[in-house]
């Protein structure tokens, strides 16, 4: 189980854990995991990030595959 205690012991927001554990079993380390799955704790706050990413992509004239 990721801790979700906060301090020494780390932190993970329980809603999502499941993503954490995945992007471990993709071989990040605890903390960038942690870091990654923690972003964007509601559906709105990753549909927001997802929006300024391809607005970022577009500014720099990359395309979609």
């Amino acid at each position: 189980m990721v801790s979700d205690k906060g301090g020494r012991a780390g932190f993970v927001y329980l809603t999502r854990q499941s993503v954490y554990r995945a992007l471990r079993r993709k071989g990040l380390t605890k903390t960038r995991a942690a870091e990654v799955s923690n972003a964007g704790r509601t559906r709105g706050q990753r549909s927001q990030m997802s929006r300024k990413a391809a607005r970022t992509r577009q500014a720099r004239g990359r395309k979609r595959h």
